[in-house]
């Protein structure tokens, strides 16, 4: 993968997920609701065979159930395709911006710079806990309108062993440093233009 650092830029931390975290919740994240789907859809399919109305109208079923099981044929890519995209996903921190890349065949980079972030925050579910990582949530201050109301975007750090404190810190740095360039942390960084030290 190319590499998405800008001439001059300084990459402060980069981690990638960890493989096992990252496949385990690809599989865990639909699965609920695709098995309730898979057992319902089984039943009915099930009602038409015995009733024996499929025989009358086997491709209109099949078509139709090939369209509502969707979400099971979603569930299942994403278990294929965990571990190309665990392959495809690093995140990059330096001195100008967070970097998110992502992607199955090719690689897709989301940006943050540090003037826009509002808040950093860190998710821990029950598989990160026994796997010992964590999801850093960032909060870019942006919305997107839903049926039942507005939901916040947040840009995720996936799956990340030892999560939180380095990030926490170099954004607060660096958002220190843009704030109040004259010197806010005086013996390493007492203006805008220098190099970040962390």
């Amino acid at each position: 993968m190319p590499n998405p650092l800008a001439e001059g830029e300084q990459e402060l931390w980069s981690a990638k997920p960890k493989k096992a975290a990252f496949i385990i919740n690809n599989i865990v994240r639909m699965m609920p609701v695709a098995l309730i789907w898979l057992l319902f859809d089984s039943f009915i399919i099930y009602v038409f065979i015995s009733s024996g109305a499929i025989k009358e109208m086997v491709l209109p079923i099949i078509i139709f159930f090939a369209f509502h099981l969707l979400p099971v044929w979603i569930w299942l890519g994403n278990i294929i395709t965990a571990s190309k995209k665990w392959k495809n996903t690093k995140y990059y921190v330096t001195d100008r911006r967070i970097i998110i890349q992502t992607g199955i065949i090719g690689a897709s980079y989301d940006t943050i710079y540090y003037k826009d972030i509002k808040n950093v925050s860190l998710k821990i579910g029950v598989i990160d806990k026994l796997l010992k990582v964590g999801d850093i949530y960032i909060d870019t201050g942006n919305t997107t309108f839903t049926n039942s109301g507005t939901k916040k975007l947040f840009m995720t750090l996936l799956d990340i062993e030892k999560p939180y404190t380095r990030l926490q810190k170099i954004v607060l740095d660096i958002q220190s440093d843009i704030e109040f360039p004259n010197a806010y942390r005086p013996s390493e960084n007492p203006g805008y233009k220098t190099k970040y030290k962390g």
